[in-house]
């Protein structure tokens, strides 16, 4: 190593160690179930859209799956150590619907239960809270052959799963996401076709199958608090503060059309209760059924609102996606692996723009963090993924900025615990702060993940010293 590397490396550890976040505020680290579980048919599992989509070739950048992926299904206990080594105090992962229900409605498959069972009472055995996701964008493939997230069914249908979870898992777990980033899901596998269930519709798909996702949300809150009435509901959405790229009145007007279809459709639904008037003048014809009762349901009163955020979006007049006509800029800058631009400010950006605008009675960063080559273990047996320590110094930063001017954040999860199967990059863009080699499975927390639990550690013991705890 040579001196300029070791002394960048003790400036951003003094850097870690005067972190400090407000009391209470939950460091955990976030997964989901497809990503990292692997054993896809195993013990009565359903295939889910996924499963089919990965098998389609040319989708997936280096032609893999998560069939094995971080073999989690197998090797939860090994995971759970790395998170009780980091020093985190809680765990957000998703479901399986199809392991749970295999073809989405109808026979609930035990053997599913119980492994969901062994990992939510081993987290609690280790002082672990479990943070549950029922929806991270892993529909049962039975569904979608129904017509999946276009037909309105399949928002009844996933209410039903939330009873069936929350019957089974709500004595212990007191967390609970409904749907994680619906924008991506349905724009991403309904629009653009990039992820399952692969389909090229257009901006017509995207809202169609967002409406429903928000019903199929504002069906499931007061379903799950029936059965655990001390359960904190809440819903992940993947938010952007967006920038005109210049004053040019067409590009402010593509950057307000972009706001609206990222953020303000799934937030003022949720928070206000409507639709934003200009984006369903703008969707028109292109628009679903809307039911009258349909804004009320997915008003459902929510305890907190989940923010995945890994960017910021800086927009021009274009031509994607008709009729919301925009084009992405690229500003100079550092850019992450996939080619996500890193700065700091979006995560202090985008918690004002939710507090001041919505409101929530608290807010989560449920996701953030970069993606990097693929790193190697190297001959000390460290990972040294500076960028990544970094990053995560970085944001933290401004996450307790904006936590001391009265934001109400009051947790954040690095993404992701592990490296794992990234969706249609498949292992070419890891996020972990844990190594994976996918060979051996073994796993090696990386620099990021020791500079993380030093950030935990150190605004643990703060408060601990604030309240008259330590010397």
């Amino acid at each position: 190593m040579t001196s300029n590397i070791a002394n960048d490396r003790k400036i951003l550890e003094a850097r870690a160690s005067g972190l400090v976040l407000p009391q209470g505020f939950v460091f955990g680290a976030a997964t989901s179930a497809y990503q990292i579980e692997g054993a896809p048919s195993a013990d009565g599992k359903g295939e889910s859209i996924w499963d089919r989509f990965c098998k389609v070739p040319g989708v997936i950048t280096d032609a893999t799956s998560g069939d094995i992926a971080c073999d989690h299904y197998h090797r939860w206990g090994e995971d759970i150590a790395v998170l009780k080594a980091i020093g985190l105090g809680a765990y957000r992962f998703s479901f399986a619907w199809a392991r749970l229900i295999p073809e989405g409605t109808g026979t609930v498959n035990q053997k599913g239960i119980a492994f969901y069972d062994r990992l939510i009472d081993d987290l609690l055995a280790a002082g672990i809270e479990p943070y549950a996701t029922l929806y991270h964008w892993d529909l049962p493939q039975a569904l979608q052959d129904r017509g999946g997230w276009y037909n309105r069914q399949t928002a009844q249908h996933f209410a039903d799963y939330a009873a069936v979870a929350a019957r089974a898992f709500g004595d212990r777990v007191k967390k609970w996401t409904t749907l994680n980033e619906p924008w991506t899901f349905c724009w991403s596998g309904h629009a653009s076709g990039e992820d399952a269930p692969g389909l090229h519709d257009g901006t017509k798909g995207g809202v169609t199958a967002s409406h429903h996702a928000l019903l199929a949300h504002g069906l499931a809150v007061p379903i799950i608090r029936s059965q655990v009435p001390d359960a904190a509901v809440g819903i992940v959405f993947d938010l952007n503060v967006t920038e005109p790229a210049t004053d040019d009145p067409r590009d402010v007007a593509a950057a307000r059309r972009f706001d609206g279809a990222q953020n303000r459709w799934f937030l003022d639904a949720v928070f206000k209760g409507s639709y934003p008037q200009d984006m369903l003048d703008l969707y028109g014809d292109l628009l679903p059924p809307i039911h009258a009762e349909d804004n009320a349901i997915i008003a459902a009163p929510v305890d907190y609102l989940g923010v995945n955020i890994y960017r910021r979006s800086v927009m021009a007049e274009g031509t994607e996606l008709a009729p919301l006509n925009f084009q992405r800029i690229q500003p100079e800058g550092t850019y992450s692996q996939v080619n996500y631009e890193i700065w700091p400010r979006c995560i202090y950006d985008i918690l004002h723009y939710v507090h001041e605008n919505y409101a929530p009675k608290e807010i989560f960063i449920s996701e953030n963090g970069v993606a990097t080559a693929p790193e190697t273990v190297s001959a000390d047996g460290h990972v040294w993924d500076d960028l990544r320590a970094t990053y995560y110094v970085d944001h933290l930063e401004q996450v307790a900025k904006a936590a001391s001017e009265g934001v109400p954040v009051k947790g954040y999860f690095a993404w992701t615990l592990t490296d794992n199967f990234e969706w249609a990059y498949g292992y070419t863009t890891p996020f972990g702060i844990t190594h994976v080699d996918f060979e051996t499975q073994v796993r090696t927390i990386k620099y990021s993940g020791e500079i993380y639990g030093r950030i935990a550690a150190q605004s643990h013991s703060e408060r601990a010293r604030s309240a008259g705890l330590g010397r």
